[in-house]
């Protein structure tokens, strides 16, 4: 995913998981996915999360950006902001994504911003507005996660994550 200290967390939440143990912008990596998909998180908080994909390595036969890496771009910023919104004591698990593909794009980055609609006790809901670099609606997404709470042994799986 490239340098995640990069990546623009407000100081309560590093605080906060830092207090845990818990190294916060590997948490909130694009994961071994978004790795290999060129996935970078620019910005995390609760009410915005940035990150930009290449459209390189990223098409379809036709040489547009696959609509399955525009969903794991809009997937992984919606999941960030729920488990922000969250906070430790959550897990977020996708329950829903959906995905409306406005317009093609053949190269350089897309860039996502994903905003709540919905954050409650046990779901949150956000809208991802995909772009490519002139500004132009590439995609428009909607992910739902179910927020959990945090059962033994997921502390380990979180830290050994990082």
């Amino acid at each position: 995913m490239g340098e995640q200290n990069q990546v623009k967390f407000p100081q309560e939440v590093l605080d906060e998981y830092a207090a845990l143990g818990v190294d916060l912008p590997a948490l909130f990596s694009a994961g071994h996915l978004g790795t290999r998909m060129g996935v970078q998180i620019v910005e995390a908080s609760a009410d915005r999360v940035v990150g930009t994909m290449p459209v390189e390595g990223n098409t379809q036969p036709y040489g547009l950006l696959h609509g399955g890496a525009s969903a794991v771009l809009a997937e992984t910023l919606g999941s960030v902001g729920s488990m922000l919104h969250g906070g430790s004591t959550k897990i977020a698990v996708g329950v829903d994504l959906n995905c409306t593909h406005h317009r093609g794009a053949r190269s350089g980055l897309v860039t996502g911003v994903a905003t709540p609609v919905h954050r409650g006790r046990s779901t949150a809901t956000y809208e991802i507005v995909i772009t490519d670099e002139d500004g132009k609606r590439v995609c428009t997404a909607r992910l739902t996660c179910l927020l959990r709470d945090v059962k033994p042994g997921d502390e380990q799986h979180v830290r050994s994550q990082g």
